[in-house]
């Protein structure tokens, strides 16, 4: 008995190791937002017929149209891949279709920064009752070590009508399940996707081979590991080194403005050390769907082990308090020309986390935005990538971007956002105040100019 399990499997296996080298194997990618799409690109690039899920209406109609809600994405890549075989679809029962399945959903946190599995454990328990023997599935979706086994696995094995479990072991059949961090950066084009080492860690050898060779097809490097934990730490560790570092540059940044040193100026020089050093930036706070969250993730998880991570916990405080550093600057600079927050008009440039995006995640200045409102400022925006703004997970806007043909309306403008289509000398000249928190007004010699 054992000998034919050992045989059926080990031929379940190779089947469908063959179906990916040769391209047959369909691949379902649950998520079609700023990490799934992009990935079923590269799938489809590789000539794989590729199915995206999505439970966004609006999303599935773009993507069968041709069309994409991505600046950086265009349509005509999306056109391409249909020629490929790819489709999106809003029905889950589908999955039962594919060969392997990849969860790329959100995991924000909750109104108590903790935790929000929502998206994750609402698609398992979707795809769970269509999945089949010898199936690949994989997270990709940020979380805290312990995820995959804690909260996927058993809804997995639960969730399917057919009593199928995990494959833990070469001589065993069943589904294989395996966690493999995303590592997106969008508008980061210095490093192609496919040069991204992609790390696997699978309940089991047998997933973690059939992910290796999944993502070998269209990553040059994978890095396998032994389990879903040890892939899922290394992806909170790779933010929360980022996290750490911005915090450190922010504390030394408000030092510094104290001293009268410019900490742009202090970075650009430690930077020329060619050991021991990597330079990171200060900002109005942090923003993305891994960096300000990866902290409370890995936080929250350690008092289990009834540790405090007081370090990490540090540094998300940090970050978290540079929006109120920004208000204090500018009602430092508004004071000086005797006004207050109070009354004032405020246009924030930059709604987006980062420059050059579409991508409003965490963003500070939507929290900005809401301090503004709360100390009873009349509140514009302008950004070229967001023409209107309306509600979301943590806020609620509606907004139209504002038009820079009259600065001069403004008793003050913060630069939130540097992106590169900002005539920033233009700005301050036609401004009355400017604050800037992303030095992007750096050569620009100028009373009023507030750099924080």
């Amino acid at each position: 008995m054992t000998r034919m399990t050992v045989s059926l499997t080990g031929s379940q296996l190779a089947a469908l190791k063959r179906k990916i080298e040769t391209r047959e194997a369909r691949i379902g990618i649950v998520g079609m937002g700023y990490v799934g799409l992009p990935l079923a690109l590269l799938f489809s690039g590789e000539r794989f017929r590729v199915t995206g899920f999505d439970i966004a209406p609006d999303k599935v109609k773009a993507l069968n149209a041709g069309g994409s809600y991505i600046v950086r994405i265009l349509p005509a890549a999306i056109q391409q891949a249909q020629q490929a075989g790819f489709r999106a679809t809003a029905d889950y029962a589908e999955i039962a279709q594919m060969d392997a399945v990849v969860i790329c959903v959100p995991t924000p946190l909750d109104e108590h920064h903790e935790p929000d599995l929502s998206y994750v454990v609402g698609t398992v328990k979707s795809i769970a009752p269509h999945i089949h023997e010898g199936q690949l599935i994989v997270l990709e979706s940020t979380t805290y070590p312990g995820t995959t086994e804690e909260v996927v696995v058993p809804l997995l094995e639960a969730g399917n009508p057919l009593g199928l479990k995990v494959a833990r072991s070469l001589d065993e059949s069943g589904i294989h399940v395996v966690f493999s961090p995303e590592r997106e950066d969008p508008g980061n084009d210095t490093v192609a996707r496919p040069d991204i080492p992609k790390v696997v860690g699978g309940c089991g050898p047998a997933a973690a081979e059939l992910a290796s060779a999944m993502y070998g097809s269209i990553f040059r490097r994978i890095v396998p590991v032994s389990s879903p934990a040890v892939a899922e730490m290394s992806k909170l560790l790779e933010n929360i080194y980022r996290c750490v570092n911005i915090a450190l540059v922010n504390e030394l940044k408000q030092l510094c403005m104290r001293m009268g040193i410019d900490i742009h100026e202090v970075i650009d020089a430690a930077k020329t050390k060619p050991f021991g050093f990597q330079a990171f930036y200060p900002g109005p706070g942090l923003g993305g769907h891994c960096i300000p969250i990866d902290p409370f993730y890995l936080s929250w998880k350690a008092r289990e082990f009834d540790l405090r991570t007081r370090f990490i916990e540090l540094a998300g405080e940090i970050n978290m308090a540079m929006p109120y550093f920004v208000l204090e600057n500018l009602a430092a600079g508004l004071n000086e020309r005797r006004k207050s927050i109070k009354g004032a008009k405020i246009l924030v440039l930059g709604l987006a986390y980062k420059r050059d995006i579409d991508d409003l995640r965490e963003s500070p200045s939507l929290t900005i935005i809401e301090l503004l409102r709360e100390r009873g400022a009349i509140v514009a925006y302008n950004d070229p990538y967001f023409p209107t703004v309306g509600r979301g997970r943590h806020y609620d806007l509606n907004m139209t971007s504002a038009p820079l043909d009259n600065l001069a309306q403004y008793d003050a403008a913060i630069i939130v956002t540097d992106h590169s289509s900002y005539d920033y000398k233009a700005i301050v000249e036609r401004s009355q105040l400017v604050v800037d928190t992303r030095n992007a007004t750096k050569g620009i010699d100028s009373a009023k100019i507030v750099r924080c």
